[in-house]
């Protein structure tokens, strides 16, 4: 799947876009999970910011 979408985000208008992974880990049990967002390239530094929330 991760395949599909980064050969999306080479063509055309696709550039435009970039993907963010965040890592967060849970204060329960210590384990980390990723999360993937697709964002534009201006919003990417509010993408960040909105995960550390």
């Amino acid at each position: 799947m991760a395949k599909k979408v980064v050969a999306t985000l080479k063509t055309g208008k696709g550039k435009e876009y970039s993907k963010v992974i965040t890592m967060t880990k849970s204060p329960k049990t210590g384990a980390y999970s990723f999360k993937e967002v697709i964002v534009h390239n201006d919003h990417v530094q509010d993408a960040i910011v909105a995960s550390k929330k």
